[in-house]
Parts: structure tokens; sequence; C-alpha cells
């Protein structure tokens, strides 16, 4: 029988591969449109998803796991507008997303299950974030696919 800790890892794995299956026939130029009626384009997305798994681990470990800058163009209330040169490219997203969960599997493994103070979503170990990732890396799958589906209309 697996263990709930690989199972956790094997789903976070799955619905990533899902969201990065969903891009791989996306093109520079539809991952940059923002479509009539959306405020974000699937650039954004994929780094709104890269920053919120991260960022909520932070938010219980204090572990400085990304750069600030991401906070700017790719957290909560941001859009394309707040992108700069610098800004990680449509490529450059897909990559770190390829690479995230293995590393956030090699760094808290070991660590899923230890206490911390609550977030204000009340959650306390890294296991409760990842589960709640996940869901929100579901809705934000959802949202690139609606937004493939208006851009090829």
């Amino acid at each position: 029988m697996k263990k709930r800790h690989e199972i956790l890892f094997n789903q976070l794995k799955t619905y990533r591969e899902g969201l990065l299956f969903d891009v791989s026939d996306v093109t520079n130029e539809e991952a940059n449109i923002v479509p009539h009626g959306f405020n974000n384009n699937i650039r954004w997305n994929l780094g709104h998803v890269y920053l919120d798994q991260y960022m909520w681990i932070k938010v219980l470990t204090k572990d400085d796991l990304y750069p600030d800058s991401l906070n700017k163009w790719f957290g909560f209330g941001t859009n394309p507008k707040d992108f700069e040169n610098h800004t990680p490219s449509f490529k450059e997203l897909k990559e770190l997303l390829e690479e995230q969960t293995s590393k956030i599997e090699a760094l808290y493994s070991q660590r899923l299950e230890e206490e911390f103070p609550p977030t204000e979503m009340g959650m306390f170990t890294i296991e409760q974030v990842l589960i709640r990732t996940i869901f929100h890396e579901g809705m934000h799958t959802q949202a690139i696919n609606d937004l493939k589906k208006c851009i090829r209309k």
C-alpha cells in the first residue's frame, strides 16, 4: 500500500504534467494574448501557479524559494500589464514548472507534517498547503483551457 505522502507527490506531479500537456501546443504568441473579457493570459496563469505553490510554502516555512519580483508580475491582483522585459517568458515558465514538483519533493518530503504557525487560511503543514495548491492549479488549468478556446475561435 502506498503511503499518503507518495500519493500526494504523485498527484502533484500528475496534475502538473496535465497542466504542461495542456500548454504544449500553445504558441508563444497565443500565450501572450489577453482575450476580450479576460484579465490575464496563459503566460500569467503559468507564472501564477508557479508562484502560488512556493508562496504558500514560504508563508509557513519562511524559506526563500523565489525572487520577490514574481509577486509583482504574478501575484494576486496582477496582470500582464505589469510585465517587464525581464519577466520570465512563456518558455522559461514552462521549464520552471517542469522542475518545481521535484524540487518541492526533494526539499519537503520529510517535512510534510511539520507544524508551523497557521496561515490566514488555517493551514499549518506543508501537506495541507500542497493539497490546497493542487486544487488551485486545477482552477488555473481550466482558466488556461478557457483562454485557449477563446484565442482559437
